[in-house]
């Protein structure tokens, strides 16, 4: 099979990918760094580096079958399977190793992404079997800081902040939630509204609950730009596999952010 596409045209890397040719360059760096570039014996890889790290873009991108992907690429569609399985943990946001200092302000909210796998996801609200991914981004920098592992789509958000492991990637910070993260200390949430019949709230609560809204719409914002990505929006892989994704476009979200 002939190649369509490849890393070597570089004019075909945003076309396909969404992201501009300076930040590919970076994640392949990132990649080789990983352990992504192959040693010693063995098959060798029938694509460079860069072209493996454009494919696994390209199917994150487009959320194109394997057959169709491999047909860009002038493989086989278990080779482009095998491609996938190998770097898709190296181009992954790397997990939270460190307590946060006090000054740091977090920001997490969920979000449902669809999937095949019914080993792990669970009809939910919007009537699809999804899982729910955690999100947490700096209020600063607007940086995705951690992406919780995926819990059942229809676990509410504030058992799934426990059960995805992204509490312990917030320890020490101050995070900023909507009124759905009720019971877990340290998530800091908007004052409810009063039931009928009893007084409103004062002005000095509705006027933080204004800035509150304001500020948490930053990881509103950040999940919308990570679901452009239409793996994110039907994802057929398995097991691991949609959080290796959802941590790979967050990792290129920042790279592309501080380009």
């Amino acid at each position: 099979m002939e190649q369509v596409i490849s890393a070597d045209r570089p004019e075909w890397v945003p076309v396909f990918t969404g992201v501009s040719v300076r930040v590919f360059r970076k994640l392949v760096r990132i990649v080789a760094r990983r352990g992504g570039e192959q040693t010693g014996t063995g098959r060798r890889w029938g694509l460079s580096l860069a072209d493996r790290v454009l494919l696994v873009a390209v199917y994150y991108r487009t959320n194109l079958t394997f057959r169709q992907v491999a047909l860009l690429f002038g493989i086989s569609k278990s080779a482009a399977n095998r491609v996938v399985d190998h770097l898709a943990p190296l181009l992954a946001l790397a997990p939270v190793t460190r307590e946060h200092g006090p000054d740091t302000v977090l920001i997490v909210d969920g979000t449902l992404v669809p999937t095949h796998d019914r080993g792990m996801s669970a009809s939910s609200k919007n009537y699809r079997y999804s899982v729910t991914m955690q999100v947490v981004i700096d209020a600063n920098t607007r940086l995705v800081v951690a992406v919780g592992e995926p819990t059942p789509g229809n676990r509410n958000d504030c058992r799934a902040y426990t059960d995805s492991g992204v509490d312990e990637q917030c320890r020490g910070a101050n995070v900023l939630a909507d009124g759905g993260y009720q019971g877990n200390p340290g998530v800091i949430m908007p004052y409810r509204q009063p039931r009928k019949g009893q007084p409103p709230l004062p002005q000095w609560k509705e006027d933080l609950n204004t800035v509150h809204k304001s500020v948490r719409a930053r990881v509103e914002h950040a999940l919308a730009h990570m679901k452009s990505w239409n793996i994110l929006r039907n994802c057929r892989r398995k097991r691991d596999g949609v959080w290796h994704a959802t941590r790979g476009i967050a990792q290129m979200r920042n790279l592309s952010m501080t380009a």
